[in-house]
């Protein structure tokens, strides 16, 4: 993992990379990637007030993951993990371990005390629950039908 940085600090050529390691996943529709992309412009837009952070990987060509986070307004320490996405061709080399557990890092660091995650319950996303199951986060609830007809929403939670 040579040659590859974390930061934190987005900046506006971020932009059409993040909509492109989202676009490109398989994962999301449309109207999701331009959710993800959204948020990143909302950082931009207001650094100082918005409650999205992110940490970016990337190398001498440029992001190849990144994560979304946040805290949780109304609770004492706890955040979401919006999203974490790796590029297509990163995938499978410990990358998403990586950011995963920066972002861990820097939730701990702002008095984090828990991190929830949302994710889907069809067959697509099997690989995702697991690299959450094997990330030690244990999930806490199943919403039946939430994002559409068989398409349950799980809710994972990690205590720091």
């Amino acid at each position: 993992m040579d040659n590859y940085i974390l930061r934190c600090n987005p900046t506006v050529s971020d932009l059409e990379r993040v909509k492109s390691i989202l676009g490109s996943s398989g994962f999301f529709t449309e109207d999701e990637v331009k959710m993800g992309v959204s948020l990143l412009q909302e950082r931009l837009d207001d650094l100082e007030h918005s409650s999205y952070e992110f940490v970016f990987l990337e190398n001498e060509n440029g992001i190849v993951g990144y994560t979304c986070f946040g805290f949780i307004e109304g609770t004492e320490a706890s955040y979401d993990l919006y999203w974490i996405a790796v590029d297509q061709g990163f995938k499978r080399n410990g990358f998403g371990s990586m950011l995963l557990q920066e972002t861990e890092n820097q939730i701990k660091d702002k008095g984090g005390k828990k991190i929830y995650i949302e994710t889907s319950s069809t067959p697509l996303y099997k690989p995702t629950r697991l690299f959450y199951e094997k990330s030690e986060y244990k999930k806490e609830a199943e919403i039946k039908d939430f994002y559409r007809p068989g398409d349950n929403k799980l809710i994972y939670s990690k205590t720091m």
